[in-house]
This record gives C-alpha cells, structure tokens and sequence, in this order.
C-alpha cells in the first residue's frame, strides 16, 4: 500500500458529508477543471472534443454533483455524458466503450445518504494510482490557470444501463437458460443497482424476489444492503430462495446468503471461486489477491488444490495494483469488492454474482455444500468511531499490539487501522482460541479509547 499522504482522497475517492467542503459544488467545479487539464496534459490528447463520462448512486445529492463537476470539466473545453444512474463498474464499462478520456463516479458506497463521494476511473477503466491523485490535489489547491477555449456541452447517454445488463450478461456466455431454476432473493440497498441486477438475473433464466429497489434519494443504504447481513438472511428464510445476493448502495461490492439463510463473507467466496478456477485452469498462476484482512484459513483452502494468496493492504484500489502488475485475474477483499479481471476493470457485484451463480450449476452444489471449502480460523473485527487520527505507530497502543502478538503466539496476529472512507478504527485479532482473541481485542479497544478519546 502506498505511503503517499493524500488530503482530499481516502481509499475510494474523495468522500464526506454532501455540501459540507469538499463535497461542494464549488470544489466540483474546481477538480472537474483540474482534472481535465491533468489527464489532457498528460495524455496530449488529440481529438478537437475529448469526452468524459458520469454516472451517480440514488442519492439526492447527487444530481448537484454531477452537474457542479460537469461544469468544470465543459469549462476546460470537455463533453460531458450523462449515465444517469447506474453502478460504479458499469461506468468503468462505459468510459473504455465510449473512449472517453475518463469516468466519474458520484457515489458515497455503502455511506449513509448525507454522505457523497467523488471516484475516477482513468481512459483504460482501472482507477487512479495514488501519485495521479496527488498530483490533482497539488494542482486544487493552487490557483486556476487561464483558459481562453472553446467550452464543452454535456449530452446524455443513451441505454447506459441496458448496455451494462448486455456487458454483464457476455461474463457468463449469454446463455438464456444459465439460471432456470433458481429463485434469488435481492436486496439493491436502493441504491444504483435497482434495475441492473434483477434485469440481468431474470434475463438469465432465474426468478427474482427483488427487495429495497425504491429509492427515493434519501433510503440509500438504509437498513439495508450488504453491510446488514441480517436482512438478506430474513429475506432468504421468509421467500425460501436458493441465494441471497446483497449490493451496496452503488453496486461495487455484493455479499451472498445461503440458501439454509445463512450469510457468506467475502473471504467464503474468494475460496469457492479460486478453487473452482483452479480446476477448471482458469485462474492465472494458480493465484488469488487479497488484504491483510482476509482469514487465514483462505491461504489453507487453496494451497490443498494446488494454489496460493498473495496479500496486499487494505483496499480493492491495491487488490488490483498487485493484480495489473502479476497478471493475476481475480482478487478481493473480505468486504465484499470482487475482481474478475477477465471480465472487468474494477470491483463489479453483479460480475462477482453471476460467476458465483454459475459454479453453482456447474457444480450442482448449493451454497451451503460450496462454503465448505473455507475453514476460518477465529478472528474477531471491531469498528472504533474515532474523532482524529493520528499516526498508529506513534500511538502507545501499538506497544499493546505488539504484546497481544506475542501472548498469541504462531497463528496469531493484530491489525488496526483506519478507513480510508469513514471515521473508524477498525480493528482485527486472529488466533487459535476464541475465548482468548475476545479478551484481547477487548483489552486492545480498551487502550485505543482512553488514548484518542472515541
């Protein structure tokens, strides 16, 4: 992971409180204008009208963000096309079809409605390195440069989300009968997968009972989606479905539930899936991606059949780094973000779902059956709501750590950090005994909040 310090960018864009600095308009002016002069100086890009495309979440806020960044980027002499609202990969999909010079994401993920985000995804539809995004914030915070140009139009973009269903729908053959048979409970979390992934599941052949796909700009993410397990595993008892399949408000990430109601974590499907490509010789090197965070028990599950597990840091944007640089073709994070490189550029639920939902026909197992590959080791997560952050190594409770570590032993291992999207300390202790691993991160988070007050 990189060490690059960054002002505005967390690990998923520039994320906070919608019109509170900087998710302004004001500022969405200024970065939609930086941005178009840093990729047009760098590129040396040629045509008389270069182009960037921007899709949005449901959430109310969103609209003045498009159009505020739009400005910005028309200022500078760039067409705008408007995707309306659809999922952070299929604007990835759009801007590599439409040879535009970028995509913009307004979207806040998983984050209450009064939160919004700004993410890029670059011509090539993979994400912004670090030095890229420390570059933009240099160039924000110095003064304007002049321009004197001819400005830009904004123009909508016809079909967005169809098109994405018809990308999506190649990853898996266009096979019209793939999932007959198969009732799937959907939970869209309201949020911009609330037509795409029912459409192309029933497309597919199966049935749909598909929940929280009423937005309304303000019921984005809430108590619903795949950062509440619990409601897709009641909506998997109450309908009686094979799968349960849970978004996140922009449909990066989806998070799976059994068909006894009984909900999968990403580590459970990085194993399914690499075992799987493995026996069938598609996964490249024999090797999957994933953080720090993952369970040990993954690393176990896929040397028995012959592979190994690379880790990065935490963040699907280095998932994908160490992918790109290896030629690895999947990775993913215990959250939920799934990478199949073969089939898109960046975390995509709905890819990551029908992959999932094709082993299950290929192997005729149910989910249930299909988990088993993965046996965890006992690991224990905790989220500290912290008010600053300051540097975990200078803190007296990395001295804890380290004697958590020790008392542990082989096996045992402590991780705290901060995200990159909210105010939160997470925390993570992994042994062999479960009993001991409560009381040592309740020791730990003990120590944490007497020293930084959360």
């Amino acid at each position: 992971m990189s060490d690059i310090k960054r002002q505005f960018f967390g690990t998923d864009g520039i994320r906070g409180k919608a019109n509170h600095y900087p998710l302004t308009p004001e500022f969405a002016v200024r970065l939609g204008q930086v941005v178009a002069e840093v990729l047009l100086r760098k590129s040396e890009h040629s045509e008389e009208w270069p182009s960037v495309v921007i899709g949005k979440d449901t959430r109310q806020s969103g609209d003045m963000l498009e159009q505020a960044i739009a400005a910005g980027f028309n200022s500078r002499g760039v067409n705008t096309f408007f995707a309306g609202v659809v999922p952070t990969p299929a604007v990835a999909m759009l801007t590599r079809r439409c040879g535009a010079i970028l995509g913009v994401v307004i979207s806040a993920s998983h984050n209450p409605f009064e939160d919004n985000g700004i993410k890029f995804f670059g011509s090539d539809g993979f994400k912004f390195d670090d030095s890229l995004e420390v570059n933009i914030e240099r160039c924000v915070l110095s003064d304007p440069n002049a321009y004197n140009g001819a400005t830009g139009r904004g123009f909508p973009l016809k079909n967005a989300a169809e098109d994405y269903v018809s990308f999506v729908r190649e990853s898996v053959g266009n096979d019209e009968t793939l999932l007959d048979g198969l009732t799937i409970a959907l939970d869209a979390a309201n949020g911009a997968s609330h037509l795409t992934s029912a459409a192309a599941f029933r497309s597919l052949g199966a049935k749909v009972i598909s929940f929280h796909d009423q937005p309304n700009g303000t019921n984005i993410n809430a108590h619903c989606g795949c950062t509440h397990t619990d409601v897709i595993e009641g909506l998997v008892k109450e309908t009686g479905a094979h799968i349960g399949v849970s978004h996140d408000g922009d449909a990066d990430r989806a998070l799976f539930c059994d068909e006894n109601g009984s909900a999968l974590d990403g580590d459970e499907v990085l194993a399914i899936a690499a075992v799987h490509m493995i026996g069938e010789g598609s996964l490249k090197d024999n090797t999957l991606v994933a953080t720090v965070m993952s369970n040990a028990g993954l690393e176990e599950s896929v040397s028995q059949v012959g592979g190994q597990v690379i880790r990065t840091g935490v963040g699907d944007r280095y998932v994908l780094q160490k992918m790109k640089e290896r030629g690895y073709n999947l990775g993913g994070e215990q959250s939920g973000h799934f990478i199949f490189l073969d089939h898109n550029t960046t975390g995509d639920g709905l890819v990551s779902a029908l992959q999932l939902l094709r082993i299950i026909k290929e192997t005729g197992k149910p989910l249930s059956e299909l988990r088993k590959v993965l046996t965890k080791s006992p690991q224990i997560q905790r989220n500290l709501r912290v008010k600053k952050k300051p540097e975990l190594k200078e803190m007296k409770a990395s001295v804890k750590v380290a004697e958590i570590e020790s008392e542990l032993g082989d096996g045992g291992r402590v991780l705290i950090r901060y995200s990159g999207t909210e105010p939160l300390l997470r925390i993570l202790v992994e042994g062999r005994d479960t009993e001991q691993i409560k009381t040592k991160i309740n020791e730990l988070a003990a120590a944490i909040e007497e020293e930084i007050g959360v």
